[in-house]
């Protein structure tokens, strides 16, 4: 009796994804495969639905849509910040590593750069993507 993906079991997964504009945006192909427990929730809420019911060697094309994926872009987590509050080497585009005052680790986007603040995304930078995967199961414990 073939093995199915269900919640619980190991999976051991080949991926590429690409983005609206068709673009690559990571793949493991060729590399270590992806693994996580089904239904603990370690990957997006899209993937692991998709991968649900398959067996070790099926493949499948996904379509992914933002509240599946990374969420929809939230425009509350665009803020402003004082400059001098920053490093001074910052440049727009910039994806920076900050920490609270509980040590809890921020990655927000330079967006904008003004004279004495700048705008950073606190968004995950797929936070309103449609993502488009390709999937094989290359392992199921």
């Amino acid at each position: 009796m073939a093995v199915t993906a269900m919640k619980g079991n190991r999976i051991a997964l080949e991926y590429s994804f690409r983005s609206e504009d068709n673009q690559l945006v990571n793949s493991n192909v060729g590399k270590p495969p992806l693994t996580y427990t089904q239904g603990a929730h370690e990957v997006i809420p899209g993937l692991e639905s998709a991968v649900e019911g398959m067996m070790v060697g099926e493949t499948k094309h996904v379509v992914v849509h933002p509240v599946d994926g990374f969420g929809p872009h939230d425009p509350h987590a665009v803020q402003e910040v004082d400059r001098h509050k920053l490093p001074n080497d910052i440049q727009l585009g910039a994806q920076l590593r900050l920490q609270d005052k509980n040590g809890q680790e921020f990655r927000p986007m330079v967006v904008q750069m003004r004279d004495h603040t700048v705008l950073l995304d606190f968004n995950h930078p797929l936070a309103g993507k449609t993502l488009f995967f390709d999937l094989k199961v290359v392992g199921i414990d």
